[in-house]
């Protein structure tokens, strides 16, 4: 049983050491998206005049939304990327109340492929607290148009605005960390 323990204790310390991204909250949305909201460590980001330097930020704040993998609608890529969507976020210190908010933007890079992210300065210091709210945007009638077939099963959209909230997120470790 010892042996056991010890093997999961490294397994967990190991994890620890390499994630590359702290998970800030998992969640699904009908008809089967799922969304993974992560802090991960600051990145150069391409073009420059779009995105904060590497210097001036803290974090990179992601949404990863992709089909589910089961209970999806027939012909949806299982795992694949949703686009056109929009997402945004505010960063709240939990002692101040100071705030960031910021638009997510289709990213890609060879990690994630693609996702919704941002080079973000929190307002307050690295190892303080922060409330996180995720505003998830379906396309609108212009992005997306849906055919007969979608619209009879699923209704006149893709989903409704959806918002998601997490408190006392520490980005400490991930703001400290530096990428190969």
């Amino acid at each position: 049983m010892k042996k056991y323990t010890l093997y999961i204790f490294l397994f967990f310390l190991t994890v620890n050491i390499f994630s590359q991204e702290l998970i800030i909250g998992k969640e699904r949305i009908e008809p089967g998206i799922v969304l993974i909201f992560e802090g991960a460590i600051k990145d150069e980001v391409f073009p420059k005049n779009n995105n904060l330097k590497i210097n001036e930020t803290n974090i990179h704040i992601e949404a990863r939304v992709n089909w589910d993998t089961t209970n999806i609608p027939l012909g949806t890529p299982a795992g694949g990327f949703i686009p056109y969507m929009r997402l945004n976020s505010k960063i709240i210190n939990s002692s101040t109340g100071l705030s960031t908010f910021i638009d997510l933007l289709p990213h890609i890079n060879l990690i994630d492929n693609f996702h919704y992210a941002r080079n973000i300065s929190l307002p307050g210091n690295i190892d303080d607290k922060y409330d996180v709210i995720f505003n998830v945007i379906p396309p609108s009638d212009y992005e997306l148009n849906l055919h007969k077939d979608w619209s009879q099963q699923y209704g006149n959209g893709l989903f409704e605005t959806q918002t998601f909230q997490y408190l006392g997120i520490d980005f400490k470790e991930i703001a400290q960390a530096q990428r190969n």
